[in-house]
């Protein structure tokens, strides 16, 4: 088999419009690491963030005009599942963008990253197969990009992609699953739920990852993490912060008692000036 340039395959994906291409290069990408045939060796300066390409459809709107659907109807339940799919494709995105955007990281750093947005794919799969299930593929309901925005935003510092992306929007995931997870489970949604708890298990391990680079990255600066978290995410995230939190995944994915802790203060601050 011959080598693979990781570079090059995450080029592939961020800057196609093809969901077909981009899920190829990813499977290129598995099949380079699995036999060992892959170089991280960066030949040139990454593309601009803004530049990367998504589909035509599905056509992305503000999240405010989303429209809102139970899950006791099919419409409802494929809105549902629709939203997720388009997280777990955007995902597959955020993943190589951060192996391939920060070239003073170390390779050890770009094959935790390459090992997440193959484990996004298989999200995306599982959960677009399922789409089909009631009628429907992933492109047919309206999205919105308020994840790549914010890639787009932290695309010149890694210590703020990690505090804002993986450990918080993704870690935002952890405390909404058990919930959803419940819901299909009392419509009956085997299928559904397993596709769920999957993703649920998996992205423990995504959180993680960003845990342990952040705290790296923090260290080369000289930073105290749990400060530093609070100051981008401060900096960062605009409107109220939202609980409750899964205090049992985010502390498996690294998150200390201190943070739970301010989180949970920031969000009773947010409740409080809401009510």
């Amino acid at each position: 088999m011959p080598t693979e340039s990781f570079h090059a395959l995450a080029e592939a994906c961020l800057y196609s419009p093809s969901i077909a291409a981009k899920l190829a290069a990813t499977d290129r990408a598995a099949a380079a690491l699995a036999s060992g045939h892959l170089d991280f060796a960066a030949p040139e300066p990454p593309r601009p963030a803004t530049a990367v390409r998504f589909p035509e459809r599905p056509r992305l709107v503000d999240p405010r005009d989303l429209p809102r659907r139970g899950l006791h109807t099919d419409a409802g339940r494929l809105a549902f599942l629709h939203a997720l799919a388009h997280i777990e494709f955007t995902a597959i995105h955020l993943a190589f963008d951060i192996g391939y955007r920060f070239r003073d990281m170390p390779d050890a750093f770009r094959l935790d990253w390459l090992r997440v947005a193959i484990e996004e794919a298989k999200h995306f799969r599982a959960l677009d197969r399922r789409l089909q299930d009631f009628g429907g593929t992933y492109g047919d309901c309206p999205a919105h990009r308020g994840l790549w925005d914010l890639a787009e935003t932290t695309a010149d510092d890694v210590l703020a992609r990690l505090a804002l992306v993986p450990r918080f929007m993704e870690a935002r995931g952890l405390d909404v699953s058990p919930g959803m997870i419940a819901k299909l489970r009392r419509l009956g949604d085997a299928e559904s739920v397993a596709i769920l708890e999957m993703i649920l298990r998996e992205e423990i391990g995504h959180v993680a990852f960003g845990t342990r680079w952040f705290r790296e990255v923090c260290a080369a600066r000289g930073l105290e993490p749990e400060a530093a978290y609070f100051e981008l995410v401060r900096t960062h995230v605009k409107g109220a912060v939202r609980g409750p939190f899964n205090r049992e995944a985010r502390l498996a994915a690294g998150f200390g008692e201190g943070e739970l802790a301010w989180l949970e203060a920031l969000e009773a601050g947010s409740s409080a000036r809401t009510a």
